[in-house]
């Protein structure tokens, strides 16, 4: 994970993220230690939820794979250490801890399974209506389980989905469906209230998101709303939501137009709104610390551009975030829907990102850092050599300066070559203790090229605005060597060695090059002479007149070389009678 973006100073507290007022000893004595990241490589290959149980300091993680056979729910220690694994008897997708945090529920193809979270033993199982191939939604509220299900065994986006309750081991019918996939929100710290949200797919342009009370024995909508103007434009694209933990509000990872904050009385948008996401960004999860002051907002977006910020929940406070690149592929490049939660105490951030070929899914504990300090590149980049050459090393100068300690790993810059052929990521340059970096390339395409250098920072350094050099990369040189006698006999056969040597990429197979012979005669092509593995090659000629004979042996080039030439003069003279 790198830092990707301005950020202001936060501390972690014992009881969540904190102002940077009090001084790093006082993080460390409330029991949050020094400032981190740990990262889990999850052995999944699709991402169904998360959930956190701060009183067992557990992190579940279930597999959404859409295939048939038994399943497991992976669980994890607050430092991404792998405990212990739960089998399912089909596949496993929605999870959700009860109110006091004793009871785990799992939505698998089957129904809803229930885990003790102290033991991990099964304490019950809700059957569904249909044992069917699309997954469920499962939530925790008004002291029962609810889920969401479909009768149907295809294309499980775009079918009608019914939410059901559980009592006395039953289960009971609510009434509620729709199409899609409807997805259930709980929490934890709003016990009797479940949130129901459509997603966006084929069938559905202007989904719908409605709160439910589930403290009586029958399930009350609240409020409903769907976003869509007139025009039929704003539709919701929900991908994750959170609730306060006071109650009074709602955000929602919209994937078009960010996050959205609502009233949670009416679903009405709230007086202020957060700011947008970073260019390019698209969101996909949120969720609240546990004492209500911060928010965690996650993304999808590409290279360096942030997809993590943390930030006052308030929208009033200025205050810029802390932002998040997740990049590479040992991290995974982006957060996944429904993929942040919050430990009660607000020291632990989980992530869920994904990367890789798209089936790779990490775990990311993170302890946001104490303070940030700025970074900057200095001067303007140059090349090392007066005129890059296509196969040619070349190197790409630079400076960065680093405010603040010094980082705990080697501090390196990464670099992208963008050409004809598109963009290329670079091999990472270490920065020297003086600041300067060379980032290595060897140019593979005849053309203009521009390099675009960046330091996405850590945990403790702001990364730096990137900066970049345009360049031209030219042919490769050649050159043409002649070993030819000073002297020579008319109609007496002479011989010229030579050798052809090129810069940049091996010359190709099968080279041959042009001869002519200039004499007081007049100029004459002769037989072309063919340049062996080695770049030599012979030209064996018999004057035909007396005086200065010129041979000149060319090669035409290629694509990525020049041509380049060289003459030898002979002096000819008449036969001795």
């Amino acid at each position: 994970m790198r830092v990707a973006a301005a950020v202001t100073a936060l501390s972690l507290g014992a009881v969540g993220l904190t102002a940077l007022g009090a001084p790093l000893a006082r993080a460390a004595e409330a029991g949050t230690g020094t400032a981190g990241e740990q990262v889990a490589k999850l052995p999944i290959s699709s991402f169904g939820a998360l959930a956190v149980d701060s009183a067992h300091q557990r992190v579940y993680v279930s597999d959404d794979r859409r295939t048939s056979g038994a399943g497991s729910v992976q669980v994890y220690d607050f430092d991404g250490e792998r405990v212990a694994t739960l089998a399912t008897d089909d596949v496993p997708s929605s999870l959700a801890l009860s109110p006091d945090g004793t009871v785990l529920e799992v939505a698998q193809t089957s129904g809803v399974i229930s885990f003790d979270t102290a033991t991990y033993t099964r304490t019950a199982r809700y059957y569904g209506n249909y044992d069917v191939y699309c997954p469920r939604d499962a939530g925790f509220a008004g002291g029962r389980v609810w889920f969401t299900e479909t009768n149907n065994t295809s294309d499980c986006d775009n079918r009608t989905y019914t939410l059901y309750g559980t009592a006395d081991g039953r289960t009971v019918a609510t009434g509620w469906n729709d199409t899609g996939r409807l997805r259930l929100f709980d929490d934890q710290r709003n016990p009797d209230r479940l949130i129901l949200a459509q997603p966006r797919t084929t069938a559905v342009t202007n989904p719908f998101l409605g709160v439910f009370d589930a403290s009586g024995t029958t399930l009350v909508r609240t409020a409903e709303r769907r976003f869509a103007d007139a025009a039929g434009q704003g539709g919701l694209d929900m991908r994750d939501v959170a609730q306060s933990p006071d109650g009074s509000l709602i955000a929602v990872a919209d994937a078009r137009t960010g996050t959205r904050l609502l009233n949670a009385d009416d679903l009405s948008d709230a007086d202020t709104a957060y700011q947008p996401l970073p260019e390019g960004a698209v969101a996909s999860a949120v969720a609240f610390s546990g004492d209500g002051k911060y928010i965690a907002r996650g993304a999808a977006a590409t290279g360096g551009t942030a997809d993590l910020l943390i930030q006052a929940a308030d929208p009033t406070d200025a205050t810029p975030p802390l932002e998040f690149a997740f990049e590479g592929a040992l991290d995974g490049n982006k957060v996944q829907p429904r993929g942040l939660a919050w430990s009660e105490d607000g020291s632990r951030l989980f992530a869920v990102t994904n990367g890789g070929s798209g089936y790779e899914y990490w775990l990311h504990v993170i302890r946001p850092p104490a303070a940030q300090y700025d970074t900057r590149f200095t001067g303007t980049l140059a090349t090392n050599v007066a005129q890059p050459v296509v196969g040619e090393p070349l190197g790409i100068r630079g400076r960065l300066e680093i405010d603040g300690p010094a980082l705990a790993q080697p501090v390196k810059v990464t670099a992208v070559r963008t050409d004809a052929n598109g963009d290329r990521t670079l091999a990472a340059a270490e920065v020297d203790a003086d600041g300067t970096f060379t980032v290595l390339d060897v140019p593979s395409v005849v053309g203009p090229a521009t390099y675009t250098v960046s330091f996405t920072g850590d945990l403790t350094h702001r990364p730096t605005e990137d900066v970049s050099l345009e360049t031209v990369v030219a042919k490769a040189p050649t050159s043409i060597a002649l070993t030819a006698p000073a002297e020579g006999t008319k109609g007496v056969g002479l011989r010229i060695t030579g050798t052809l040597t090129g810069q940049g990429r091996a010359l190709p197979a099968g080279i041959t090059l042009s001869v002519a012979r200039t004499d007081k005669k007049g100029s004459y092509a002769l037989t072309s002479a063919a340049v062996a593995a080695d770049g030599s090659f012979t030209v064996d000629d018999v004057p035909g007149a007396n005086g200065e004979v010129v041979y000149e042996i060319g090669y035409a080039g290629d694509d990525l070389h020049l041509a380049s030439g060289a003459t030898a003069t002979v002096r000819v003279r008449k036969p001795v009678a």
